[in-house]
């Protein structure tokens, strides 16, 4: 089997209706009727933590979106695992497409949630930024070694941007720039597996869907959670962080 170039699944996965997600109207929606206006549109301006919003607060709501999500993309792979129901999407496999345009998705929720700025996923071309970051944050979803200390060293850049109001500017150059292209190798080999085993299980019509349908729930959700769980300890959604960097006291809110 001819292996899968991680980049050219990400850059057709994201050209997919509904992929891209709109920071300031996805907070607002999560965010409305548990804050009141004020701490919405700070939350929006800056960042939820920024506005007080504990990172309690957010795991709640970040875990709802995961459920929502898997939801969907569930009913999707079982839908592809019957042959002749997907075909290919450009050079990329459909079924994989569409379930990378959910990972997508839940990415761009979560690092919204907790603090991160957002991705520019709607333009013609991905830009080389948006591509890295998002390399970066899939391999932390996929568990590949070396995303977790990259994304590190950009997520002390990101809060201090957010707390100094400084304009944003390329985070992903220098010393990172090697780690995400190691990541992104790592990753299609991770996916040309996955593709194997998925070609497998379509081998028997409808137990194939069934068995893609399982498979795909049994990976979304934990890789989700990684990501969660990796983006809730950042100082970027550590509302303490924000009090201390810039001298600033932001009280906490009542939901």
């Amino acid at each position: 089997m001819q292996r899968i170039d991680f980049e050219t699944v990400l850059v057709e996965s994201a050209k997919l209706p509904m992929v891209k997600i709109d920071r300031e109207l996805f907070l607002r929606k999560e965010l409305k009727g548990r804050y009141n206006k004020d701490v919405v549109e700070k939350a929006i301006e800056y960042n939820p933590a920024y506005a007080g919003i504990q990172v309690e607060e957010i795991n709640k709501i970040a875990k709802s979106c995961i459920n929502a999500e898997a939801t969907r993309v569930t009913a999707l792979s079982a839908a592809a695992g019957i042959p002749g129901g997907f075909a290919m999407i450009g050079t990329v496999p459909a079924d994989l497409a569409q379930y990378f345009g959910h990972i997508l998705r839940i990415l761009q929720e979560l690092i919204y949630l907790y603090g991160w700025q957002e991705l520019h996923l709607d333009s013609a071309e991905m830009n080389e930024e948006t591509k890295n970051l998002l390399t970066l944050f899939v391999g932390i979803m996929f568990g590949v070694n070396g995303a977790v200390n990259a994304v590190n060293k950009i997520a002390g850049q990101v809060a201090k941007q957010v707390a100094k109001k400084l304009p944003r500017k390329a985070l992903t150059k220098g010393v990172v720039y090697p780690v995400v292209r190691k990541i992104a190798a790592l990753l299609g080999v991770q996916m040309t597996k996955e593709i194997f085993a998925r070609g497998v299980s379509k081998a028997v019509p409808v137990v194939g869907a069934i068995i893609s349908g399982g498979l795909t729930l049994a990976t979304y959700k934990p890789m989700s959670e990684k990501l969660r769980k990796y983006l809730s300890t950042c100082n970027v959604a550590d509302v303490e962080y924000y009090k201390g960097i810039d001298g600033e006291v932001v009280d906490e809110v009542d939901e």
